[in-house]
C-alpha cells in the first residue's frame, strides 16, 4: 500500500468499518492512526472531524484532542532526544526564535501560536523539541490551543453523520468565532508573533550560507 492510498483510507468509510462499533479497540486504534498521522504534518482539523462522525461531538472532540497531543508529543521527544543537535546546527534562527518566544509565560505564548492561523504545527514541533522549553507547558498550551478549531470540526463531523443542519451552522459560526479570536491574538501578539512565524514558515528554507 502507497502512502497515498494510506492517507486516502483515513476516511468515514474506515471509520464505519473499523472504528465506531468496536468499542476500546476502537479508541485505542483511532488514537494511534491520529497521533501518528499528525505527527506526520496531517491536518489535525481532519481527525477532529472524523472524530465526531466516530464518537459524537464531546468523545470525538477529547479523543481527537488527545491524538494530536499525542502526535505533537511524539515529534517533539524524537526532536530532543534523537535529532536536536541536527535542528540546533541546521535551523540555529529559528530555534533561538521560538526558544525566545516561549521564554516567558510559555503555556500563554504556546496557546496563542496553536490559535494563530499561521506557521506550521510540524515545524513548531520540531524546533520546540529542540529548545530548551518546557515540555510540560508546551503540551497543555498546545491541547489547549487546538481545543477550538477542534471543537468546531468535531461538531461539523457529528452534524454529518445524524444530518443535522443547526449543528453544523452552529460549527462554521463557531469558526467564525475562533477566526476572530485569533486575529484579535495575533494583532496583540503582533510584533513577537510575526517574528516567530516567519523563522517558522522558513524554517525549512537553508540560508545563503548554507546553500554555498
Amino acid at each position: 500500500m502507497t502512502d497515498f492510498d494510506f492517507l486516502s483510507s483515513f476516511n468515514q468509510e474506515w471509520i464505519d468499518r473499523d472504528i465506531r462499533e468496536n468499542g476500546i479497540q476502537g479508541v485505542i486504534y483511532f488514537l494511534v492512526i491520529g497521533a501518528v498521522l499528525t505527527a506526520c504534518g496531517f491536518p489535525r482539523q481532519l481527525v477532529a472531524f472524523l472524530g465526531g462522525y466516530a464518537f459524537g461531538f464531546v468523545w470525538g472532540t477529547l479523543i481527537a484532542t488527545l491524538a494530536a497531543v499525542l502526535g505533537c508529543s511524539l515529534v517533539f521527544y524524537i526532536s530532543k532526544y534523537a535529532i536536536s543537535p541536527l535542528i540546533v546546527k541546521r535551523f540555529a534562527r529559528q530555534t533561538a526564535a521560538i526558544a525566545g518566544f516561549l521564554a516567558a509565560q510559555p503555556t500563554r505564548k504556546t496557546i496563542i501560536i496553536r490559535l494563530l492561523p499561521i506557521g506550521s504545527n510540524l515545524i513548531t514541533n520540531l524546533l520546540a523539541g529542540a529548545s530548551r522549553i518546557n515540555a510540560r507547558a508546551f503540551f497543555i498550551g498546545s491541547a489547549v490551543g487546538y481545543l477550538p478549531q477542534m471543537i468546531v470540526f468535531a461538531l461539523l463531523g457529528k452534524g454529518i453523520l445524524i444530518g443535522s443542519d443547526w449543528k453544523i451552522a452552529l460549527s462554521i459560526v463557531m469558526l467564525a468565532i475562533s477566526s476572530v479570536l485569533s486575529i484579535h491574538l495575533y494583532k496583540r501578539y503582533k510584533r513577537s508573533a510575526v517574528e516567530f512565524s516567519s523563522s517558522d514558515n522558513n524554517a525549512l528554507k537553508p540560508s545563503a550560507k548554507e546553500e554555498l
